[in-house]
């Protein structure tokens, strides 16, 4: 099968950097699929699920914050504020982050604090929901 290079980047480590098969992203429209030789976009990316195929390899899950695809010229990069496996997500922090994420969209605050808040909502929902499951 063709493969096409794709670097998933996150804030504090890069999660993967190698060949693949198949990407699927969650965006605005929906899950978009990426495969070898697709033509050229940058499109912005949800908080969600990912999911990868590495060359020759099983298929890889994971949790992303909101971020940024470019596919160009066979290489996609995926930039992410976070990207985890649901294996690794300590479902204790999510719960307390979202309950402080609740509170905080409660407080008075300006129009950018209500955002953060919002955001920080999304991503702690997210990881509640993937966490641990056989997804």
């Amino acid at each position: 099968m063709n493969t096409f290079k794709l670097r998933i980047l996150a804030c504090d480590k890069v999660f993967f950097d190698g060949d693949a098969e198949q990407l699927i992203v969650p965006t605005k429209d929906g899950e978009w699929g990426i495969m070898a030789n697709h033509s050229q976009m940058v499109s912005a990316i949800e908080i969600g699920l990912i999911k990868y195929k590495p060359k020759d390899g099983e298929w890889v899950k994971a949790i992303v914050s909101d971020g940024l695809l470019d596919v160009r010229n066979n290489v996609v990069e995926l930039i992410v504020y976070s990207c985890e496996k649901p294996e690794e997500i300590d479902r204790f922090r999510a719960e307390a982050a979202k309950e402080r994420a609740l509170e905080q969209m409660l407080a008075k605050q300006s129009i950018r604090e209500y955002h953060v808040s919002a955001a920080s909502l999304a991503r702690a929902m997210a990881r509640l929901k993937y966490s641990g499951k056989d997804i």
